[in-house]
């Protein structure tokens, strides 16, 4: 396995992407409107949708550029026999 270091692209800022969904999500007032409409959706519901896709895609963006921290995944098997 390649184990990447914490200079190689990886940082804690990152996981400040993670909230900018919660956020978008969390003030109605932001999208609380019918139009306009996409494909017969009103603007509230397809906002919403499109968030899930969003929220997908920086998951794994920050999954990429994150480090990997070998004491957060436990021990591994075989080590130690």
């Amino acid at each position: 396995m390649v184990r990447r270091s914490a200079s190689a692209g990886g940082s804690r800022w990152w996981y400040l992407l993670l909230l900018l969904p919660f956020v978008a999500t969390l003030l109605p007032p932001i999208y609380n409107r019918a139009t306009p409409a996409l494909a017969g959706l009103p603007f509230f519901y397809w906002y919403q949708l499109a968030w899930v896709v969003v929220s997908a895609l920086i998951t794994l963006l920050v999954y990429a550029l994150t480090p990997e921290r070998p004491e957060a995944r436990g021990t591994e098997r075989g080590k130690g026999r």
